[in-house]
């Protein structure tokens, strides 16, 4: 796909290599790259997959790869989980319900 100039894509780039981690951090940390993902806008032409600088919303400008052309959020709270929707309830009735609050 084409990125113009201008467009809101997201893009990635390894910060630092497994090898170029601190030796302080966790095993399991020091075995995986430090990676990056930044939305901003495109400064200039660019395909899918290839490199673009991009101005973040905070100015920041940031190289790396295009990744995603008009980026959406797709985070969620999670699947419902009954327990919580009780608890929920019977806060409610302690805080701000109930004879037993009326005292």
């Amino acid at each position: 796909m084409h990125v113009k100039k201008g467009d809101w894509v997201k893009i990635h780039r390894v910060v630092l290599t497994s090898e170029q981690r601190a030796p302080q951090v966790p095993d399991d940390t020091k075995e995986v790259p430090l990676e990056m993902w930044v939305k901003g806008v495109a400064e200039s032409e660019s395909k899918l997959g290839e490199d673009v600088t991009v101005k973040t919303i905070t100015g920041r400008y940031e190289t790396g790869k295009v990744v995603e052309i008009n980026p959406t959020y797709s985070h969620s709270f999670g699947n419902f989980v009954p327990e919580l929707l009780k608890i929920g309830m019977d806060l409610r009735e302690i805080l701000f319900g109930g004879e037993a609050d009326e005292r």
